[in-house]
């Protein structure tokens, strides 16, 4: 069994919003990232590794938050429409209520312990600019099993018969993404402190 160096990031003040590319009138957040988010987040803390396909740092990932929170977003529709009697140009607006995750947690494993060092000293975002997750100062060191039985969503990627498509691949041209969403323990609304062992 090998050993994972954990990092974990948290979003006290922050949401994270990895939401469906559908512009339906209520979208709930997705309740894990999918490959090319977290190969994006992965990117982000190595530029090194942009012009690699798929992850070369990051080897698992977990994901907790308190709850989902509805929040109404302003649209306006691309095209526009002439009012001939106003002689104005306008652009339609619509109200959508987004699905918000409010203060996640996010654990990134990685494979070797330098490159969690380096993730600790940097903040992430994940899918939005503004809702930035910061890092806490330590690296912790399990085996693969302790990482399995934390608590959290994590989607393990690749095609299997209980794999579902989650998007497509924004890094590998467009190409379909697969995964099988594993859930262990209560990950939602799980306030309690993590073993000391842990964190």
């Amino acid at each position: 069994m090998c050993v994972l160096y954990v990092a974990k990031f948290r979003g006290p003040f922050g949401f994270i919003k990895p939401f469906t590319a559908v512009r339906d009138e209520t979208t709930f957040s997705q309740q894990f990232l999918t490959a090319s988010t977290l190969e994006g987040i992965e990117k982000k803390l190595f530029p090194e590794t942009l012009s690699q396909k798929g992850l070369q740092k990051i080897a698992r990932y977990k994901i907790i938050y308190t709850m989902i929170s509805l929040q109404k977003e302003v649209t306006q529709t691309r095209g526009w429409e002439y009012k001939k009697q106003q002689s104005l140009m306008i652009r339609n607006r619509a109200v959508l209520e987004r699905g918000l995750l409010i203060d996640p947690e996010l654990l990134l494993a990685f494979i070797d312990k330098d490159s969690a060092e380096i993730a600790i000293k940097q903040h992430i975002c994940v899918c939005r600019n503004e809702d930035i997750l910061l890092p806490d100062p330590e690296v912790v060191a399990m085996d693969e099993n302790a990482f399995n039985e934390l608590e959290g969503f994590e989607l393990r990627f690749g095609e299997a018969e209980d794999s579902f498509i989650t998007g497509f691949h924004r890094f590998d041209n467009a190409t379909p993404m697969y995964g099988r969403l594993e859930i262990t323990g209560n990950p939602v609304n799980n306030k309690k402190e993590c073993p000391s062992s842990i964190y």
